[in-house]
């Protein structure tokens, strides 16, 4: 990939400001380093810090780089950019620019500034394979027991009575509907959250504009909308109902650039409360109806 020198310049000022660097097509698996907690995204940047400059230890960019992986897996936008640092300079890894623009990419999503700098002068391409550590995991099949899935019950009223009267409309089960209700907004019809996301399915102004909800506040019109949404969060994931939850939460985008479910630990809380409520890891899906994700036949799952 050829960049503009303004990209060399800016990662040789960001060099002399921070001082990270980067990583591996496959980071190799190294044992769990004394004093380092695999789920403490800062103490792992702390320690991949000290491999990759040798400070205390022997110099190990590869080592550095499964560090820095691991935190990125845990959602640090840190150790993201330090990371691309590392697919740039090919330090410890095969140099990767395809990679490295998708890790700056998603630090800067996170308000990274050194990312954001960087993203100027990279291109991401959710084609571009990521490191093996922040792809999903895989899951054995799961078997379902249809007692069990259907188990769960809402209070009958006005809202069940409107999930059950609209959800055939859009093709979706009106139990992943009444699931999604009960996490978003524990059925508050004036429910807003500090994001602003409004009503009984906690839809944003820009969900509510792109599925032309005029008032969040109206049941009727917020169910509509957050169908609409599901309809076609279930097309575009192919019925992975795991990963729909996911995109309901933190964006179709997040889910797309992370492979699977974004390690954000609010996303990660949702889509266990979603499961729990709605057991069934599929939903038949209109195929028609959005072009679909292109990584989603990979099999899903998520670290709790």
């Amino acid at each position: 990939m050829t960049v503009p020198g303004k990209f060399f310049v800016a990662l040789a000022a960001w060099a002399l400001c921070a001082g990270s660097a980067g990583a591996d097509s496959n980071p190799r698996s190294f044992p769990a380093a004394p004093g380092a907690s695999l789920d403490n995204a800062g103490a792992l940047v702390a320690l991949a810090v000290k491999y990759e400059h040798a400070e205390g230890v022997a110099r190990d960019f590869a080592k550095a780089a499964d560090l820095y992986c691991r935190a990125a897996r845990l959602g640090s936008a840190d150790a993201q950019f330090a990371l691309g640092w590392m697919y740039a300079n090919g330090r410890g890894v095969s140099r990767d620019d395809g990679v490295a623009a998708q890790l700056f990419a998603m630090a800067a999503e996170q308000g990274h500034g050194h990312a954001r700098e960087m993203v100027r002068y990279t291109r991401s391409s959710a084609a571009a394979p990521l490191p093996r550590c922040l792809l999903p995991e895989e899951s054995a099949p799961e078997t379902e027991n249809p007692e069990q899935a259907d188990a769960t019950a809402y209070p009958k009223g006005p809202i069940f009575d409107l999930v059950q009267q609209l959800s055939p409309r859009y093709a979706v089960d009106p139990k992943l509907v009444m699931a999604i209700i009960s996490v978003e907004s524990g059925f508050n019809v004036r429910a807003i959250s500090p994001k602003n996301a409004q009503g009984l399915m906690q839809l944003i102004p820009e969900t509510a504009h792109r599925f032309r909800v005029k008032n969040a506040f109206d049941p009727a019109q917020n169910i509509q909308g957050g169908l609409a949404y599901l309809q076609w969060l279930l097309a575009f994931f192919k019925g992975n109902v795991p990963l729909v939850a996911a995109a309901y939460n933190a964006g179709e985008r997040a889910v797309e650039r992370y492979r699977g479910i974004p390690p954000y630990p609010e996303t990660r809380d949702y889509v266990r409360k979603v499961t729990y409520l709605y057991k069934k890891s599929t939903h038949p899906f209109l195929s028609n109806l959005a072009e679909t994700s292109s990584f989603v036949a990979l099999p899903v799952t998520y670290r709790k």
